[in-house]
Formats: C-alpha cells, structure tokens, sequence
C-alpha cells in the first residue's frame, strides 16, 4: 500500500479527534432525544391506560365525564371540556355536561340546536376530530353560530371538537377549548383517536344507566302514589264505615218503632221519625257523594267541562237557593258588590265549591246571621269570597283546613252535621281549575273564604 492510499497520511491528528468527537456527540444526542422521545411514549401511554380503565370502571356518566376532565389534562392543552349528547332521533344536539378552569359558562347544560346543515354533522360524515385555532376569524365567517358567540364570549379561542361513535352509531360530542389561540395539533387528535372508542362506549353505557336511574326513579314515584292511595282508601273505608254506623243504627232504630206492634206511636212520633230517617239518609248520602269525589279526583278520572259563565248571574242563582235554606236558621245570604265579568269554569263544579263554602257559613254561624257573598277583579282571575259570623277559626284550625276528614274545634250552632270532606275537595276541584284556595280568620271574629277561577277569553284584560 502506497503512502497515499492510507487514511491517516497527510490528516492532522488533532482533526482526526475534532471529527470522530463530533459525531459520537451527534449519536449521543440523537440517542438522548430518541431516549427522552421513547419516555414521553410511555408516560403518554401509561396516562392513556389510566383513564382507560377510570373510564371502564365508571357507572354514570358524571363520574366519567369528572375524570376525564382531569385526567386528559396530561395529553391534552385546555380550560374547558363541553360534552353533547345526540337526541331526539339524531335531530337534535343538547348539551350534557362541561367543566371549565373559570366562570361563569355561558354555553352549559341544556343547550341545544338541530344537528342537520351543522358544522358539527359535517364532522359526523367524516368521523374526524376538527380543530379551529381561531374562533374569532371562524365566527367571522359564520356569524350566524349562536354557540360559537357563547364560547367567544366565555374567552375561548381555541377548539378541537371530537365526535363520539359507538359500535357505528354516533352518540355525541367532545369539545377541548382553549383561551389561548392556535393551541391544537393533529398530535392532540392522535391522543384523542387512542381512547375515543372505549369513551364512546362507555358513555353510551353511562347515558343508558342514567336512563335506567330516571326510570327506576320514576317506578319509585309511582309506587309511592299507588302506596298513597291505597292508604287513602283503606282510610275512607275505615272512616266510612265509622261515620255510617251511626246514621244506619238511627234508621234501624227509627224504622223497627215504626213497625213494632209493641209500640203505639202517635201520628207526631211517626213524622218526627220519618224527618230523622230523612235526615240521616241524606247524611249517608252526601258522605258516599263526598267520598266518590275524592276518590275520582285522586284517581285522576275527574273530569272538568269549562264553559264561560257570567259571574253574578251565576252567584245570584246559588245565593237564592241558600238563603231559603239559611231561613229555617233565620239567618240570610246576601251579595254584596257583584263587579260584572265572566269566567272560565265548570259550572257544577262550580257550583259545588259555593255550596260548600256557604252551606258552612251558615252551619257555623248563629242564628240571625247575615253570609255575605262579594267579588273581586284580579289579573286574569277573578277571586270570590264567602264572610260569615262565626266563631272564626284558631291558628291550628286553619292549619287543617282543606284537609281530608278535618274535625275543627269550633262546631255547627244548630247540630248540622259534617263528612269533613267538603273542603278538602272544594281545594281539589279550585285547584284543578288553575285557581287557589284559602281563609281570612281572626279567632272570635268570623271568617273569609276565598278562591280564585280564570278569566273568561273576554275578559283577560283585567
């Protein structure tokens, strides 16, 4: 070999060093960042499968979407995760949940807009996350995106909206948001695309459970009202039937007289238990009456008829009819500042709430007393009132009042008798009516009833 063939003839070996030095220096950094690139792999895949299995562990939705939100802080840049649910037969996008570093949100839960000719079903026909690094310039062309003015008005700049797929069918929406603009890259899609599956299933499991959750809660409801009723009803049948046994002994009593041979009743004794059997019969029926009420109405087949009615033609018809029964107590019905006006009701139903409220005036009023029968014009209601002369009513009466089988301190002031359910239905069919029900009382000092019943159509100006 010739002098000029070796390598090392004619090279300063200070440069021979000065090279080989260099590219050991370039290997090992190469080998570093290689190394350094390798060990955020395995963070980022290690965080990937934390919140993998917090995903799969979790039961309802909330708590999924809760650890989401923490968990891809280490993956993902961002102050703030919306996510959207698909409803309404794939018509409709509602906003489910979101988190955010600030408040307030001004885009939260419950909104919602039609996901046909949106950008978000754009996103749905090509499967692929989107990233907008400038919401400003994006609403610049869309003006018109209500959503994109809440996000903007938040502070968000930034986004990367992610769609969620389950076994082929779309389920909803992730929205990553941040203030800062230009803060996404396709390396944040990557991340998202690694978990995306296993989140969509599992957030259609939690939107499942959530629904299973209303539905046994529901169940629970109605299995409460149906244990509400059957009390009820065991309740009227146990105070029916004590309430009952009196009256049918009376007429028991009263009949075997009348047709016992033993008994030699005079022509005044036989009217007077003939106006006893009368009397108690026609408890017994207003008792079975009363109970039937309550039972439709709280079996929810009462039925209600609305018609428009005038007003104090209306209260002059009742009012004649009670004072000719507020007589045999010398005692009388009257009406006082009838304002003219129309309203909006079911005539016998009606009619029945009056017959309560002053067929009680007078049975707890002396003798001698004047029921004193008045409107009064409110918005879009007109309020009526029954004032009596009674005893009034204690702060704990008033507390019972409306209330079924009610029996109040203060008692008839002829012997009338009571079921003690005509309040408690006067409030049931005033409030199946849209109106309200109550008592002005000052013990000692009488009582206002009142209640309130809608405008007819001609008359809402009021």
């Amino acid at each position: 070999m010739s002098a000029d063939d070796s390598p090392n003839i004619g090279t300063p070996r200070s440069s021979r060093y000065a090279h080989s030095s260099s590219e050991l220096s370039r290997v090992g950094g190469a080998i570093q960042q290689r190394t350094h690139d390798l060990e955020a792999r395995y963070r980022e895949l290690q965080t990937i499968m934390h919140i993998t299995a917090r995903v799969n562990e979790g039961l309802f939705l909330d708590d999924i979407l809760d650890g989401v939100y923490q968990d891809f802080k280490m993956l993902i840049p961002y102050e703030r995760i919306g996510f959207s649910l698909i409803e309404e037969k794939g018509t409709v996008v509602r906003a489910r949940w979101a988190q955010a570093e600030y408040t307030p949100l001004l885009l939260d839960r419950g909104y919602a807009a039609k996901l046909e000719g949106s950008t978000l079903e754009q996103i749905l026909l090509t499967g692929q996350p989107r990233i907008i690094n400038d919401l400003e310039a994006y609403f610049a062309h869309k003006p018109n995106s209500a959503s994109t003015r809440l996000i903007l008005d938040e502070g968000i700049r930034s986004s990367l909206t992610c769609p969620l797929i389950a076994n082929g069918e779309a389920v909803g929406f992730m929205f990553f948001s941040s203030r800062t603009p230009h803060t996404y890259a396709d390396a944040h899609v990557e991340v998202f695309q690694q978990i995306a599956g296993q989140l969509s299933v599992m957030v259609e499991k939690g939107q499942l459970v959530a629904e299973l959750s209303a539905q046994k809660l529901e169940l629970e409801h109605k299995n409460d009202e149906l244990s509400d009723l059957n009390k009820l009803k065991n309740s009227f049948l146990g105070i029916a039937a004590h309430d009952l046994r009196n009256p049918l002994s009376n007429i028991l009593m009263a009949t075997s007289l009348m047709t016992s041979p033993d008994f030699d009743l005079t022509e005044e004794d036989r009217r007077t238990m003939l106006r006893e059997i009368d009397n108690q019969a026609q408890y017994m029926m207003n008792l079975l009456n009363d109970l039937l009420d309550v039972s439709h109405i709280e079996s929810g087949s009462f039925t209600l008829l609305p018609v428009e009615i005038d007003l104090p033609s209306f209260l002059r018809e009742v009012a004649i009819r009670h004072h000719r029964l507020a007589e045999a107590k010398n005692s009388a019905v009257q009406l006082d500042n009838l304002v003219p006006g129309r309203v909006f009701a079911d005539p016998i139903r009606l009619a029945q709430v009056l017959d309560n409220l002053i067929s009680n005036a007078v049975k707890y009023s002396p003798p001698g007393s004047t029921i004193t029968v008045r409107t009064r014009a409110e918005k879009r209601m007109w309020r009526v009132e029954v004032q009596d002369q009674g005893p009034g009513l204690t702060i704990e009466d008033q507390g019972l009042l409306f209330k079924d089988f009610v029996r109040l301190s203060a008692t008839p002031t002829n012997g009338e008798k009571s079921t003690g359910l005509g309040l408690a239905i006067a409030r049931r069919v005033v409030e199946a009516q849209g109106g309200t029900i109550g008592v002005e009382s000052e013990f000692g000092h009488g009582a206002t009833f009142w209640f309130t019943v809608k405008n007819a159509r001609r008359d809402r100006s009021r």
